[in-house]
């Protein structure tokens, strides 16, 4: 029996930086790549966590490296690289040993593994970065409860702190961990995609230089906005290019990419039947900005895109108000798909415990979670929109952002998100929308049948029934 309390397996990026903040913590720790000079570079490089650092070149040798009942990780591509990684491993373990997968899973990978292992499984959702894998990500945990309290000695002493909570959690069975890490990817993407179009409107519609634009989102971030990718993108937009000493900004390609997850958290959520448009916005964003070709065609038939705003142009302060509104929205979204998952998988997730895990170490953290974390413990079954501390805010701050949609759509500058997030409040707080014209219309072409307004009656419908 070996001394290591846990193993890892896939040293990339990610796996090098989880493997030393374990060790960092006090665990001892043995790891495995495929690739055998990978593991020995990295146990020369370990410094002085080198002797909490077990490097082995097999699997047999990571096994043995192991207390008992052993414990590894799997930090590798997402995918059949688990499937393949852990079928190697089943015939060197025991029933009672654990496989983590901290990978970027899809939860529906996570909750067929859980199903067909003969051994305990646990799904965590790792955000951060290399910087959060290194000093403290945020960690979602997902599976048994039991194999969870396993594991979380390690997996909380890793995680960031927000005021001495660490920001890791068990959110519930199966792959209910790794699908909240989806949601946490999909609002990331709409947070990027919301401070991008308003980088559009202070660039093009504005003409604001690029350290303007950086003084700007600096100083927000000493306000409401505080959060990671606010504080970046002041500082990408002050970054200087070492080769034309201009900014960095006008040297780089605008098209975007992307690894998926943010399109899973759309696809989801349509099986869900949950809106999040400003979501869907952003991942759709995405595809367009890779479409250059097509998108410089256009402009050549249809004539120049933004244009520079003449009349009535928002103060600054405007602007913000509209990123603080479109913010909320998105969450509100983000939030009520995870309600909507929890009522269809059983999961009992917890919103305002996933709002404090992601209050620090994750690219989506902010000052605003810890309001949000209170907010939806105070209520918990409400809407995020519909709390009182954000239904103020949204009434406070929806007039900034209907002008910005509104001048943005003047002036020919694209603000998807924005525009999603503003849609998807008027027909929130509409009482009484149009779907009964859609009705009408399924049941004209289908005899879809209709429910009634006055009565209550279902399966009715229209005098156009008896015109066959």
């Amino acid at each position: 029996m070996g001394n290591s309390d846990i193993g890892l397996i896939g040293l990339g990026t990610m796996g090098q930086a989880l493997a030393l903040n374990i060790a960092e913590k006090g665990f001892d720790i043995a790891v495995w790549n495929r690739t055998t000079a990978v593991t020995q570079a990295f146990a020369a490089d370990a410094g002085d966590l080198a002797a909490r650092i077990t490097p082995t070149e097999s699997l047999p040798d990571l096994v043995a490296a192991l207390k008992t009942p052993r414990m590894i990780l799997l930090m590798v591509p997402a995918g059949d690289a688990v499937d393949q990684q852990i079928q190697a491993l089943l015939p060197l373990l025991s029933k009672d040993d654990l496989i983590i997968d901290a990978g970027n899973a899809n939860f529906n990978d996570t909750n067929r593994r859980m199903a067909e292992l003969p051994l305990p499984f646990l799904g965590i959702g790792v955000s951060g970065g290399e910087e959060g894998a290194r000093h403290g990500p945020s960690i979602m945990g997902g599976g048994p409860r039991a194999n969870w309290d396993r594991a979380a000695p390690i997996l909380t002493a890793i995680a960031a702190r927000y005021k001495d909570t660490p920001c890791a959690d068990w959110m519930g069975e199966a792959g209910a961990g790794h699908f909240v890490k989806t949601v946490h990817n999909g609002i990331e993407y709409a947070d990027m995609q919301l401070i991008a179009e308003v980088y559009g409107i202070m660039r093009d519609g504005l003409g604001m230089s690029a350290d303007q634009v950086a003084a700007i989102f600096e100083r927000w971030n000493d306000g409401p906005l505080q959060s990671y990718l606010v504080e970046i993108t002041a500082k990408v937009a002050a970054a200087r290019d070492g080769v034309t000493a201009g900014p960095v900004l006008d040297v780089i390609v605008d098209a975007a990419g992307q690894k998926g997850t943010g399109r899973w958290t759309a696809i989801e959520a349509q099986h869900l039947g949950a809106p999040i448009p400003v979501i869907d916005a952003a991942v759709t964003a995405r595809n367009i900005s890779a479409r250059r070709d097509e998108r410089a065609e256009m402009q050549e038939i249809f004539g120049a895109g933004p244009q520079r705003i003449q009349t009535g142009a928002p103060a600054i302060e405007v602007l913000e108000q509209a990123l603080i509104c479109g913010k909320i929205l998105c969450y509100d979204q983000g939030f009520g798909m995870i309600a909507a998952a929890s009522r269809q998988f059983g999961w009992s997730l917890d919103s305002a415990a996933i709002a404090r895990v992601w209050r620090a170490g994750c690219i989506i953290r902010s000052a605003m979670l810890d309001d949000m974390a209170s907010a939806l413990g105070a209520v918990p079954d409400a809407r995020l929109m519909a709390a009182p501390f954000f239904a103020d805010w949204l009434k406070r701050t929806e007039g900034a952002l209907r002008q910005v949609v509104s001048l943005a759509a003047l002036n020919g500058i694209a603000v998807p998100a924005h525009s999603a997030a503003l849609a998807y409040f008027d027909a929130m707080r509409t009482a009484r929308g149009t779907a009964n014209m859609l009705q009408g219309q399924r049941d004209y072409f289908g005899r879809h049948g209709f429910e009634r307004l006055d009565d209550g009656k279902s399966g009715q419908h229209g005098p156009w029934a008896d015109q066959d």
